[in-house]
């Protein structure tokens, strides 16, 4: 599959709370066609969208993300903590995320993100929900995540969703990972990426998509070494 040239990190996490579902909104008002974001389960499996283990960096809460119900999650502020006037955006659930998704007619990569020890049961929650409440109307997803064990579990449960593995610098061992995982691409950090790097990447016959990309002058560079996507929190920039 091909991917758009461009997804809004988080939505689009320069200009509003990472992970929210104004985040989307917003991502869709600059013109985006795709979104990223993370997914975690709470203590009761429910798949909700947070990018940390702990909900302090981006709540008014604290704690373990998966040390939390659903329930304990609805009165939890996610949008303050980026300025006031997000007071009271919640932590969207997945599925609530989708309805908007197809409201929006936007395209999603799905990154699982496991709480420790719950690697291969968040891998499969959230394929599966993919499986089950994907919109028709949306172009199919992709799953990725830095997770091998959760990549695993996803596979097993979707195999048909694309998944792509997560890494900050391709290493040595990219091309045996994905090849393991039956990866359909490799989402890589920028700030080490070489042009060797994305030249082999290419030659081996595998989309590179490279995040978290926010200046346009870098876009244009990773795309002239043949990337197909640049993940950034300001789509607008790139765009």
């Amino acid at each position: 599959m091909e991917s758009p040239r461009v997804i809004g990190h988080r939505g689009a996490a320069g200009h509003a709370p990472e992970n929210t579902l104004e985040s989307f909104r917003t991502a869709a008002r600059l013109g985006a066609t795709w979104v990223e974001f993370d997914v975690h389960l709470t203590s009761d499996k429910a798949p909700v969208l947070i990018h940390d283990d702990t909900l302090d960096r981006t709540t008014d809460s604290d704690g373990p993300v998966d040390s939390k119900s659903l329930a304990d999650l609805y009165s939890i502020d996610a949008g303050s903590w980026f300025a006031k006037a997000f007071a009271g955006e919640p932590i969207p659930t997945l599925d609530a995320t989708l309805r908007l998704l197809a409201s929006l007619g936007l395209g999603a990569n799905v990154e699982i993100k496991p709480s420790p020890g719950r690697e291969a049961e968040t891998g499969s929650v959230v394929a599966r929900m993919l499986r089950e409440q994907w919109p028709s109307v949306l172009p199919a997803p992709i799953l990725s995540s830095f997770n091998t064990e959760s990549l695993a579990a996803a596979r097993d449960v979707a195999p048909h969703i694309a998944r792509a593995l997560l890494v900050s610098q391709p290493g040595k061992d990219w091309a045996n990972s994905l090849q393991a995982l039956d990866c359909n691409a490799l989402h890589c950090g920028h700030r080490r990426l070489t042009a060797r790097d994305a030249e082999q990447i290419r030659r081996a016959g595998y989309p590179l998509r490279i995040y978290t990309v926010n200046e346009r002058a870098r876009a244009e560079e990773l795309f002239r070494w043949g990337a197909e996507t640049i993940i950034t929190d300001y789509p607008d920039r790139i765009l």
